[in-house]
């Protein structure tokens, strides 16, 4: 088989399908969409599974498919390259993608947008794949704002609601910001280098060191590192261009466990993953890359406590993780950061779609406080969002303790500047971490059944999928939990697997193996993983070895602490609450980031749009241009007016004095 057409086939699949229920979705109905995507999104995947082993045999590709144009020498290009880095995404894409395709078919049955909501997933998962598979910055850049696009339609996909129609319009501002620090690098990049094929950069990169930009003096490599990681702020939801992620809990379910889990949010990380023979030419740049992630993980984190909303907790939680992937790319553990990802990408698509599980018992009521017991009516749901909490606290034997512990112990190598406090940051992040994580799972499973009763609506968010007004939220006096359809519980368990399983199977040959090869780099003065593969004796081993070490301890305590406070002496967290009261206020207000953002940054542009308003269109456009050139009209005619009276002897008079005014003005002359 054509290996190049198996390429395609891969991002064509899901476009496809999307097309086909976007275009047509009134003629092929609610199961003709739902079978046109979930057949596209199973068709890359299984072309991606084909296409990793052939990789896996030894074979790569970087080529172009089609070029577009040529301009100043630079070639834009559509092109493919496919090595262990790409297709690693590939799998992890296209099969987190069909469970939350197959799940979407039970949460959104009765909702009026069915056949749009799945054009938009099928749409998302095409913008990645295009994203993951690119060999040039052009395509690298299409697939960024692609992504970007469709986010925006799917957190707004309830666009009836101010509060989603807020929320998307806010992740589209605020990743502008990152897009232009992006677009800003791919630039310098073009510009230095003559070329946007990544091969190409990478050959002459060694060439930009010591190379200082003009008129600023700034060091070209660093200055083209950060720029490049100032969009993977933006998109991976770094400090301070977080703020978009939690608020886009308000498009459904199935499309915040996409984002969060594999795509969009992770594309940031593979950028920086993939653009490491650039990153590892500038400490500078690594340090900035571990300190804004360190400070993610620990204070992002924070917030996940104070949160009672079951999403929103779910939701910083991935901003917290995102802070550990990004400390890895610092530290120069690519590979580990990664192998995050992948971990990371099977349990939070678990924890999600459990939480919408949850969501669809409860009666489309999100509020904790509203929950408690429902282990025995949701067994399924319990016990995959248990392995799913395990996972993410970085439990010895599951899949995130493979690659949270290899993080953590890289941190401890590593010798740039700030990684002291990324130590502290990553130690602190796991108590935190399992904290809030074990919170949410004793308050939602455990203890007392606080449902069909009065309800907190302070701050409870609603995912309605049937989003009437009238329609009632929670379950009603009398009413029952109840499991979830198959179509819901199957892509749970089938994600609860690699949740379990894949970190065990995979940590050998991903972090202490060949299995990036090339594609990964890292410099020979950068300790990276080098240290930690010395100590490694396989993953009973290490896991055996990790119930000694503090990171299992912290978790541990972080678990008792959480059980403690809410199953056994529910006060204590309230009297906390009332004590430090300061600090409550500060994290319910997300360190008043929002607020900084409305004052500054939205106050300050609502004051410049005034000032050119006032001065600009109302003083200058419509005063002295528009209507000044009118008054000048106007007085002219008013003066014209005299000499326009209809009497013969005017005319005649006039004329006399006209003929002596010109006679006068030529004698003068002469």
């Amino acid at each position: 088989m054509d290996m190049k057409a198996l390429y395609l086939l891969v991002p064509l699949a899901p476009l496809a399908g999307a097309i086909l229920a976007g275009l047509f979705g009134k003629a092929i109905g609610r199961a003709g969409a739902h079978v046109a995507t979930i057949a596209g999104v199973a068709i890359a995947f299984i072309a991606s599974l084909v296409i990793f082993f052939d990789v896996q045999a030894g074979n790569s590709f970087d080529g172009t498919i089609y070029t577009w144009m040529e301009a100043g020498g630079i070639h834009f290009e559509i092109g493919f390259l496919i090595d262990p880095l790409t297709v690693m995404m590939m799998l992890v894409v296209t099969f987190v993608s069909l469970m939350v395709h197959i799940y979407t078919i039970g949460y959104m049955q009765d909702d009026p947008g069915y056949q749009r909501f799945f054009s938009y997933i099928s749409l998302f998962t095409f913008s990645m794949l295009m994203l993951v598979m690119s060999n040039n910055f052009l395509q690298l850049f299409f697939g960024w704002e692609a992504v970007g696009l469709v986010s925006y339609l799917l957190i707004g996909f309830w666009h009836d609601r101010p509060t989603a129609i807020y929320a998307n319009m806010k992740a589209f501002l605020v990743n502008r910001v990152g897009d232009f620090g992006f677009l800003l690098g791919i630039g310098l990049v073009a510009a230095y280098t003559g070329t946007l094929h990544y091969g190409e950069v990478f050959a002459v990169a060694s060439e930009l060191v010591g190379v200082e930009m003009a008129v600023t003096g700034w060091n070209l490599i660093t200055a083209i590192c950060v720029l490049l990681f100032i969009g993977a702020m933006g998109k991976s939801a770094q400090v301070p261009l977080h703020v978009w992620l939690p608020d886009s809990m308000e498009g459904p379910t199935p499309i915040s466990a996409l984002i969060h889990a594999a795509t969009m949010v992770t594309a940031g990380i593979f950028m920086v993953a993939r653009m490491s023979p650039l990153f590892e030419l500038s400490d500078a740049a690594l340090s900035f890359v571990l300190v804004i992630g360190a400070t993610t993980a620990l204070f992002m984190g924070f917030l996940g406590i104070v949160q009672n909303d079951i999403k929103r907790v779910v939701a910083y939680s991935t901003l917290s993780q995102l802070g550990y992937m990004t400390v890895a790319l610092g530290v120069s553990a690519y590979s580990a950061g990664v192998f995050h990802l992948m971990t990371h990408a099977f349990f939070k698509a678990l924890l999600f779609l459990g939480a919408g599980s949850v969501i669809i018992g409860m009666h489309h009521d999100q509020d904790m406080r509203n929950m408690g017991g429902l282990r025995k009516y949701m067994p399924i749901t319990w016990i995959t969002s248990l392995l799913g909490s395990l996972a993410l606290i970085g439990f010895p034997f599951f899949s995130g303790f493979y690659s949270k512990d290899s993080i953590i112990e890289a941190v401890f190598a590593a010798e740039l500047w700030g990684a002291g406090y990324a130590m502290v940051c990553v130690l602190l992040g796991v108590f935190v971490t399992a904290f809030y994580s074990f919170r949410m799972y004793f308050l939602v499973f455990h203890g007392e059944e606080r449902f069909g009763k009065a309800h907190h609506g302070h701050d409870a968010h609603h995912d309605d999928a049937h989003h009437d007004d009238d329609h009632h939220h929670g379950l009603a006096p009398g009413q029952k939990p109840h499991e979830s359809p198959w179509v819901v519980t199957v892509p749970l368990i089938l994600l609860a697997i690699p949740s379990v399983l894949v970190g065990f199977f995979t940590i050998e040959p991903m972090l202490f193996g060949e299995f990036f090869g090339s594609a990964i780099h890292v410099a020979d003065n950068h300790v990276g993983l080098s240290k930690l593969a010395a100590d490694f004796t396989g993953p009973v081993g290490m896991a055996i070895h990790g119930l000694q070490t503090a990171p299992f301890w912290l978790a541990a305590a972080g678990v008792g602490t959480a059980w403690f406070f809410y199953m056994k002496r529910p006060d204590i967290p309230a009297a906390i609450q009332r004590r430090f009261s300061a600090i409550h206020t500060l994290l319910e207000n997300k360190y008043y980031f929002d607020r900084f953002n409305e004052i500054v940054f939205a106050g300050g542009s609502r004051a410049l749009g005034t000032g050119f308003w006032k001065i600009g269109d109302r003083g200058v456009i419509d005063g002295l241009i528009v209507n000044g050139s009118a008054r000048v009209v106007g007085w002219v005619a008013q003066l014209s007016r005299l000499f326009q009276s209809g009497h013969l002897y005017q005319y005649a008079f006039a004329m006399i004095i006209g003929l002596f005014i010109m006679l006068s003005f030529w004698f003068n002359l002469g």
